[in-house]
């Protein structure tokens, strides 16, 4: 069985497409198991069925027609139970569907078994025999294993929208809805306008230009004109978002300089090809260094430079860029969007954007973020090429998108929006007002930031400072380490923007999952390796060169604070005190008159929760990193698809270690504060206040929301609730027990739509 188990994944996986796939599975079980039919069904989740997509046995011309409710049937049974059903005489069982089209009525025995992949059910493999029978357990067993080979295909499949073009869509016009990342908080309602690539770079051949400075005069024209474009969209843009953020798009003109990215196209030219065989040669090395680059931000970065790419070949073919026709409410759609797809939008008229890749943190979801614009990301199913003038519900808050939503559905989101514009005018007055609970008690709120775009954003908001400062940002966007007066600028930007308020300096965290192009780092297991303070007390040179470079940057400010990341034992956190003082002597020296900043070390790590007190002594504050902390507390990377949804900082684990270290911090008389995730999440603010957290550092999208809650909980009530939550042994159940006291309490407009 085992020969013929890895003959038929082997003939699967050589399958040219999808459909062929299916054929071959349903016929090798059928003979493997000498039955009279193998079926598959797929789940159409748009519309709640089970769908026929391959048989050997049943009728052919069924494939597609066959359509069974998930509440219907043994095929829904076996979806339902999520568990093989054997069954000696389907005719006698309750929930036996007679399915005229099938033509099964001469077959009795049946066995199903559930597709599942990431604990999601997408259909359901089915044998079927004319005699009555049970199934022995070889073949049950059998069949349980081939279900969850296909199970990888079936997703894969659904990534790609294979099944999605392989499912008949019953009416057009029906209302569908597709599932995605949440990206920007809100409701938007609008028409879909889908925006394609432009000219395609990959299909560009190579040619001997028949007079070079011909084509080098046609490539510094199409620069100049793209270069045009990016001015004119920047300048567009100023008045919408934060100004620092006009920086993009002065890095896509010098990018496009004759200096820069038409520097080596002019030297690719000079070697014997014309001007678009050049682009695309440079930027199709450009795209390929940065897509292979661990670092997800770096990664993110090839599509800018594809865009420009495209841009710049639309000029060379001399065509006239049509603009998409906006609607006056325009639901951006595309496949890799573009912070230049978001300018060409007039003002006043994005209402919503959906992108087929990317992340929370991918450019587009921040920039839509600053700008107020519902999003959803990586809703990798959609048809995108059907979605053109289609009316379409964005909502930012779970992810979701409607497509030809009926008319109750439309007004019900009509009514949330109205009542989403009514709840941001009234936080917009809690701006300057403390973050002070009911009765009285007074919790600092702070930001996240590590993009020019976020520093602007946050003051409007009212932040009272930063809580983390990811000072690995200036790193990751440069070819090189960028030297100590480029730092020192920098640094002192933010502290001036910030002054007098706390500014908290991540110092270098690197490794994990940020790597350096220019300092890769390669590991079996980075998350457990080479990362963090450990790199940077490995190399002194650069911990000191940034840590100089921050404190010449505080000089007649005086309001840096530098944390230290990764620390997993008090001698890590001695060198680094020792390295921070001789760099403060080192300053003093030059003259620079500083007070020496404060410093703390960064909870993120289980040894560290233990040894809180201890290294509560040492340093000025100490700050819980709830993103990391749970993922090694846990054992999730919360990277990985497959184990992301049991990535929840609302593990009865995670709050007890949180609690371990507040009590640490404070019998050492020292301020505690928390950032990532977690301290922008309205539920879980509940009970950090309770807990005793000093302040909350958050995306500062957030900020004005989570000084709602304070303002509106009494510190008795929060801790009412965190000693019900902790007699609780699931976060699911924490999750749903803590939404329901929001919504008691008013605040269900911080967890959906609406008030």
């Amino acid at each position: 069985m085992l020969t013929t188990l890895r003959r038929i994944i082997q003939d699967v996986t050589g399958a040219q497409d999808f459909r062929e796939a299916l054929g071959i599975m349903v016929q090798s079980i059928r003979q493997a198991l000498d039955t009279q039919a193998c079926s598959v069904f797929l789940l159409d989740r748009r519309c709640g069925e089970y769908v026929l997509m391959a048989t050997q046995g049943l009728n052919p011309l069924a494939v597609n027609k066959i359509r069974i409710p998930i509440t219907q049937g043994l095929v829904g049974l076996v979806g339902e139970r999520e568990e093989p059903i054997n069954i000696p005489d389907a005719s006698t069982h309750p929930r036996f569907l007679q399915v005229p089209e099938a033509h099964e009525e001469a077959l009795k025995a049946f066995l199903g078994t559930p597709i599942i992949y990431h604990r999601q059910v997408l259909g359901v493999l089915v044998v079927q025999q004319h005699e009555p029978r049970r199934y022995d357990e070889s073949e049950e067993a059998f069949l349980v294993t081939l279900a969850a080979q296909l199970a990888a295909i079936v997703a894969h499949a659904e990534a790609t929208n294979a099944i999605v073009n392989l499912f008949e869509s019953q009416d057009s016009s029906a209302e569908t809805t597709y599932s995605g990342i949440p990206g920007a908080p809100g409701v938007g309602i609008g028409r879909g306008v889908v925006v394609f690539q432009l000219s395609d770079l990959d299909v560009v051949p190579d040619r001997e230009p028949e007079d070079i400075q011909e084509e080098i005069d046609l490539l510094e024209t199409a620069l100049a004109s793209a270069r045009e474009d990016m001015r004119v969209l920047g300048e567009k843009l100023s008045p919408t978002l934060p100004e620092d953020e006009r920086v993009l798009f002065e890095a896509y003109q010098r990018i496009l300089d004759s200096e820069s990215l038409g520097g080596e196209i002019i030297a690719e030219i000079r070697q014997g090809n014309w001007a678009q065989g050049a682009l695309r040669t440079v930027i199709q090395v450009h795209v390929e260094r940065l897509a292979n680059l661990e670092n997800e931000y770096l990664r993110e970065r090839a599509s800018d430079i594809r865009d420009l790419g495209h841009r710049v070949l639309a000029y060379l073919q001399r065509s006239d860029r049509s603009l998409p026709q906006y609607d006056e409410k325009t639901i951006l759609i595309g496949e890799e969007l573009t912070a230049v797809d978001l300018a060409e939008v007039p003002e006043g008229c994005l209402a919503g954007v959906i992108s087929a890749k990317g992340s929370s943190s991918s450019h587009i979801a921040i920039l839509a973020r600053a700008m107020g614009v519902p999003t959803i990301m990586g809703v990798s199913e959609i048809p995108i090429q059907d979605l053109q003038d289609k009316e379409i519900i964005v909502d930012g808050y779970y992810g979701q998108m409607y497509v030809n939503p009926r008319q109750s559905l439309r007004e019900e989101f009509e009514h949330l929006a109205r009542e989403e514009q009514q709840l941001d005018a009234s936080l917009e007055k809690l701006r300057d007002q403390p973050a002070e609970t009911t009765d009285g008690h007074r919790i600092m709120l702070m930001v996240n930031t590590g993009l020019g775009a976020e520093v602007g954003l946050s003051l409007a908001a009212g932040a009272e400072g930063v809580g983390l400062y990811r000072t690995e940002i200036p790193f990751l966007i440069r070819d090189r380490f960028p030297s100590s007066e480029e730092q020192r600028r920098i640094y002192r930007q933010l502290l001036t923007s910030f002054a007098p308020r706390p500014v908290t300096m991540r110092t270098l965290d690197i490794g994990g999952d940020k790597s350096l192009p220019y300092f890769p780092v390669k590991e079996e297991n980075p998350f457990l390796g080479w990362r963090g303070i450990r790199i940077t007390l490995d190399h002194p040179d650069i911990f000191l060169l940034q840590a100089r470079a921050m404190m010449r940057a505080s000089e007649g400010l005086n309001n840096l604070r530098i944390m230290l990341p990764m620390v997993s034992d008090v001698s890590e956190a001695d060198e680094a005190i020792r390295l921070l003082k001789k760099a403060y002597a080192d300053v003093c020296d030059e003259k620079y008159k500083i007070d020496m900043p404060e410093v703390g070390v960064m909870i993120e790590v289980p040894s560290a929760v233990y040894q809180a007190r201890a290294l509560a002594k040492r340093v000025d504050f100490l700050s819980v990193g709830s993103n990391d902390l749970t993922q090694y507390l846990l054992a999730v990377d919360r990277n990985n698809a497959r184990v992301a949804h049991l990535f929840d900082s609302l593990h009865p684990a995670v709050l007890r270690a949180l609690i371990q270290v507040v009590e640490g911090g404070h019998q050492e008389g020292k301020h505690v504060s928390i950032c990532g995730e977690m301290a922008g999440d309205p539920v879980a603010v509940i009970l950090l206040l309770a807990m005793g957290f000093d302040s909350l550092s958050m995306n500062a999208s957030s900020l004005s929301r989570m000084k709602w809650v304070v303002r509106q909980i009494s510190m008795k009530k929060a801790a009412k609730l965190l000693q019900e939550v902790l007699g609780m042994e699931s976060p699911v159940m924490i999750r749903c027990h803590l939404e329901l006291a929001l919504e008691r309490a008013g605040l269900g407009g911080l967890v959906r739509a609406g008030k």
